[in-house]
């Protein structure tokens, strides 16, 4: 039987993607004055806009304004006729104290910062454990960026869209059945010679070192719309946490609804759902399944999870799935500062978490995030596959 399943990506330069990175600036300016510090930032941009608002509770001063410009200008949004620019924009900022409630509760505990529900998730499509969907358009805004930046694609402005279609066989990932790009651009241009472009410079390049390659149809859809000059927050507004499926896995596994950009690693919605990556991964990664879906669950003010549920999908290569989650209790890590610890929260590595996925890294490879590491996978290996 086959099924097609699509999933998006968006570049740096898009909106709701700009205000994830401005709060997790904040949370790293913070973060480097004091790995203790409690953050809840969230951001809006629209038209010369620009809105922070949230929580702090840290020691140290930043300097928001100037953090959102700096932000801004790096990704991108420094040529006046964009109509958003770093400089001429209104900043304006609502950072506030912590509810005491909720950080007596926190701290007193060392328990959650928050009730709610998260999930990871992994399967062996790709090198990465990633859907093949999400991953692969992932990958092509990658190399748009870095076109950009570098001046090789001249025309290209921060705004830009990805969506891949693939075909499935039998749960198997088996054709791209259509790759689908929308890219803010310089006035004045051929839509035809754009495309051309795209097609040579982004796309065949990504296609040629993806693992594991699948046929491509060749059908590229572009700027389906027509033009794309007016782009980034002068085209649309944006918000913190708008795009959590993009920030996972592309609708291929289940959401429990929390963002992460702009949260200290204290709010489980963050640090959760990447130790729930972790253990997923690591599973994946040691054969005990093809595929898995963790599911924690937390109570505010708590240590210890209410829930832990793991899901293969029949693809496990034990007799009882009970016995998975047995070995991920004795494993891993699930107490919210346990977790913080064990993957190294209090840094300030998160901004770079805000763009093209916060799971799907490699490995070895550069800008591998610590949750996206296999390193437990031999000891799942040799207590589960004996």
């Amino acid at each position: 039987m086959r099924k097609m399943f699509t999933s998006e990506s968006v570049s740096e330069g898009h909106p709701d993607k700009i205000c994830d990175q401005i709060s997790d600036a904040v949370l790293d300016a913070h973060l480097a004055l004091d790995p203790n510090a409690h953050v809840a930032c969230e951001t809006l941009v629209t038209t010369n806009f620009c809105l922070l608002a949230g929580e702090v509770k840290a020691r140290g001063e930043v300097d928001y304004v100037q953090l959102a410009k700096d932000t801004i200008m790096d990704i991108g949004y420094t040529l006046p006729e964009i109509g958003f620019h770093f400089e001429k924009n209104d900043y304006q900022i609502r950072l506030h104290s912590q509810s005491t409630d909720i950080d007596n509760g926190v701290v007193s505990h060392e328990g959650a910062g928050d009730q709610g529900m998260m999930f990871g998730f992994a399967c062996n499509e790709t090198k990465a454990l990633m859907p093949y969907p999400i991953h692969l358009s992932h990958r092509i805004l990658e190399r748009l960026s870095e076109a950009r930046r570098s001046g090789d694609i001249k025309w290209a402005r921060p705004d830009a869209k990805s969506q891949v279609t693939v075909e499935y066989e039998n749960g198997r990932p088996v054709a791209i059945a259509d790759i689908l790009m929308s890219i803010h651009h310089a006035e004045g241009q051929s839509r035809d010679a754009m495309q051309a472009e795209i097609r040579e410079k982004i796309i065949n390049p990504v296609l040629e070192n993806f693992v594991p390659y699948i046929e491509w149809s060749g059908h590229f859809t572009y700027n389906p719309a027509g033009d794309f000059v007016i782009g980034g927050p002068d085209g649309d507004t944006g918000l913190t946490g708008r795009k959590i499926i993009v920030d996972t896995y592309g609708g291929m596994g289940r959401h429990g609804g929390g963002a992460f950009s702009g949260k200290d690693s204290t709010k489980v919605d963050r640090s959760a759902a990447y130790m729930a990556r972790y253990i997923a991964k690591n599973i994946v990664a040691s054969g005990v399944a093809d595929r898995c879906e963790i599911q924690l669950a937390y109570a505010i003010g708590q240590s210890e999870p209410v829930s832990v549920r793991v899901d293969t999908f029949g693809t496990e290569r034990v007799g009882n799935v009970s016995a998975i989650e047995e070995a991920v209790r004795a494993i891993f890590p699930l107490k919210p500062y346990e977790i913080i610890t064990s993957l190294g929260l209090r840094k300030p590595i998160f901004r770079k978490t805000a763009v093209f996925g916060h799971f799907g890294r490699i490995p070895g490879e550069k800008g591998c995030f610590s949750w996206e590491k296999t390193d437990k996978a031999g000891e799942l290996a040799s207590v589960l596959l004996k």
